[in-house]
C-alpha cells in the first residue's frame, strides 16, 4: 500500500485488517508501501486462492469443462477446481519469513523509533528488504506516517465501522489542506509531473509535531457545507470468516 510515498496514508479499511496482521507486519505494509504477491496475501489471510498467470487458462478450461457437465457448479466445487491449479509456497526472500526481525523493528512507539531501529538492524544484517523499508520511510510523507502509525495502532481494538469513521476524518483533513499541502504536493509529484520529488512540509518525522497529529483528526471539518459525514451501508455481513491456505 504505497499511500505514504503519495503525501496521504493507508485508508479504505487498512488500518482494521492489516491491524489484524501477525506481530507487526502491519505496520510494516503501511509504513513502507511493501507490496505483498499472491502467495504472501494467502499466507496473512488477505486472499483465499491465487493462481499464477500461467496457470489461468488451465484454470478456465476446468470450469468450462464442468459447467458443461454439471451445470453451475457449488462454492465447494469451485473452491477445489481453484485449489489444483493454485501455488501458496513463498519465495525464499519474502518478508514473511523475516517476521521476526520485522517485529523488532516495526513494535516501536513512533515512527522516529521504527526507523532507528531498522538503521541499526541495516548494520547487523545485509538484506535487501531492510534498506527498502529505510529507504521508502525516508522518502515518504513524514506527516502521513505518523498518521498512519496512530490509526493502525488504535485500529487493534476497534471494529471496521471505526476505522472507516477515524480514516475519513483525517484524509478528509489533508484533503482541506488547512494542516499540511502534502496529500497535494505528493499527487503532484508522483501523478502528475511525475519527477518523484515531492518537496514535503515538514520533511522530517522530528519536525511533525503531536499537534498537528491530532489536528488530522480533529471533526472540525464537519462545520463546513462541503463536506458530508461518512455513511456506511447497514447491509448485514456475513460471519465468513477467510482462513489462510498454509
Amino acid at each position: 500500500m504505497p499511500e505514504v510515498l503519495i503525501g496521504a496514508f493507508p485508508d479504505v479499511g487498512a488500518s482494521y485488517f492489516l491491524s489484524r496482521l501477525p506481530g507487526f507486519f502491519g505496520e510494516y505494509v503501511g509504513l513502507t508501501g511493501a507490496r505483498l504477491n499472491g502467495a504472501e496475501m494467502l499466507v496473512f489471510g488477505l486472499g483465499t486462492h491465487f493462481v499464477p498467470s500461467k496457470n489461468l487458462k488451465s484454470l478456465e478450461d476446468a470450469l468450462e469443462k464442468t459447467v458443461a457437465s454439471f451445470g453451475s457448479p457449488s462454492v465447494a466445487t469451485m473452491s477445489m477446481i481453484i485449489n489444483k491449479f493454485a501455488q501458496v509456497q513463498v519465495k525464499s526472500d519474502s518478508a514473511y519469513l523475516r517476521l521476526d526481525m520485522i517485529n523488532q523493528c516495526f513494535c516501536g512507539e513512533s515512527c522516529e523509533e521504527i526507523l532507528s531501529s531498522l538503521e541499526h538492524l541495516a548494520t547487523q544484517v545485509q538484506e535487501k528488504w531492510v534498506i527498502d523499508a529505510i529507504t521508502s520511510m525516508k522518502s515518504a510523507n513524514p506527516l502521513g506516517l505518523k498518521i498512519f502509525l496512530r490509526t493502525i495502532r488504535e485500529g487493534r481494538s476497534k471494529n471496521i465501522e471505526q476505522c472507516l469513521e477515524t480514516e475519513y476524518i483525517a484524509i478528509s483533513n489533508l484533503i482541506a489542506g488547512k494542516i499540511s499541502h502534502n496529500y497535494y504536493e505528493g499527487a503532484r509529484a508522483m501523478l502528475i509531473d511525475k519527477d518523484k520529488k515531492p518537496k514535503w512540509v515538514p520533511s522530517k518525522l522530528e519536525d511533525v509535531t503531536e499537534e498537528m497529529v491530532a489536528k488530522c483528526f480533529s471533526r472540525s471539518f464537519t462545520e463546513d457545507d462541503d463536506w458530508l459525514p461518512l455513511q456506511l451501508p447497514t447491509k448485514t455481513r456475513g460471519t465468513h470468516v477467510r482462513a489462510s491456505k498454509l
